[in-house]
């Protein structure tokens, strides 16, 4: 109500596709679902379920997570829920590459044969 009162329609009609182009990105999962609660608030007729409202966030996260979380399209999760699933798996993906970095081998250096790892 007040913000059809005392808001110009340009800035709602801003804010209703900067939801509509918001995808999860280089953003953490809990800065994303901050900006998409915030966001959400704006374009109601978009997210006017929460079935709809979650299935709209699990598709605009990053393809890793959101392949992880097909599942929870299905049922009837809470979206509070779905939030803190794709934390855990952003903190597990997060781990795992951090010891995918740490089996890595490292490069002899100083080398400039490219045979080593070094510059041509």
């Amino acid at each position: 109500m007040f913000l059809r009162e005392y808001l110009p329609q340009t800035l709602r009609d801003a804010w209703r596709a900067a939801f509509e182009q918001l995808r999860h990105g280089t953003m953490s999962v809990s800065e994303y679902a901050v900006r998409f609660s915030d966001l959400s608030r704006h374009a109601p007729a978009l997210v006017s379920s929460v079935r709809e409202r979650v299935r709209r966030f699990i598709e605009w996260l990053s393809h890793g997570i959101r392949f992880n979380m097909a599942g929870e399209l299905e049922a009837d999760v809470p979206f509070q829920q779905v939030v803190d699933i794709a934390q855990r798996l952003e903190g597990m993906w997060v781990q795992e590459g951090e010891v995918t970095e740490a089996k890595r081998p490292r490069r002899l250096g100083g080398s400039t044969s490219p045979y080593f790892g070094g510059r041509v």
